[in-house]
């Protein structure tokens, strides 16, 4: 399978190309740069992989939820390559591409993601590893408050495992929380290398859509507007 992955829902610009067994990417953090360092990223790896646009079976988009101007960045530049291109766009999770890296380079079974919404809130999205290391959400993603996470009980913390950004922001969040969790992941944005396996999964589960109808998981709803496709 053929697929390109792009997120730039974080302070990270991440982006992933996988053709058959090998993978190739670039990912850089580099707040507010997104706009200048995403086509050339994806130029790179392209480049890298001898391999043209048309060629992709899919652009794998990391749909947030995240940085309301970072997500518009990804969707819009994706909208504009899959276009050109005559490709669909698989949307998935930025919050489950950080449980799917704490997956594959740990032992957990339940990955708590937290990243930072703003104004004293988080993006929550909780998962248990499912098959082949897919997250499979305990609860729909949701913005949180500086409060506990009812869902979740402290009888069931071991071999739970918190991850995101969002716990680093917000200490106090975390120590209320603290033991829902056997411990804290060093891993805090999503790695495109990540949503690789989750669009590949998606799209073999049909989960795609035409470009002009991307609609990113602003999840506030206030600020939820399709982007403008970007030329390619």
């Amino acid at each position: 399978m053929k697929l390109l992955a792009l997120d730039t829902s974080s302070v990270a610009c991440s982006v992933a190309l996988h053709l058959g067994s090998s993978v190739f990417e670039r990912h850089e953090e580099q707040p507010r740069e997104h706009t200048r360092i995403l086509t050339p990223m994806i130029r790179n790896v392209l480049q890298e992989g001898g391999i043209e646009l048309r060629d992709l079976d899919a652009i794998v988009l990391g749909n947030g939820p995240g940085s309301f101007i970072g997500m518009r960045i990804a969707a819009s530049v994706a909208q504009g390559l899959a276009h050109g291109a005559g490709l669909s766009i698989v949307p998935v999770s930025s919050l489950a591409a950080v449980a799917a890296q704490v997956f594959a380079e740990t032992d957990a079974n339940a990955v708590v993601v937290a990243q930072d919404a703003h104004m004293s809130e988080v993006y929550l999205g909780a998962y248990g590893r499912g098959d082949a290391n897919i997250p499979d959400p305990l609860f729909p993603e949701r913005l949180h408050g500086q409060v506990p996470i009812d869902e979740l009980d402290a009888a069931d913390a071991r071999g739970r495992i918190a991850a995101g950004f969002g716990w680093q922001r917000y200490p106090q969040l975390a120590a209320m929380n603290e033991a829902l969790f056997e411990s804290r992941s060093e891993i805090l944005h999503p790695r495109a290398r990540y949503l690789l396996p989750l669009g590949a999964f998606a799209l073999q589960n049909g989960q795609v859509v035409d470009p002009k109808d991307i609609m990113p998981a602003y999840l506030r709803h206030k600020v939820a507007e399709r982007p403008s496709p970007a030329k390619s």
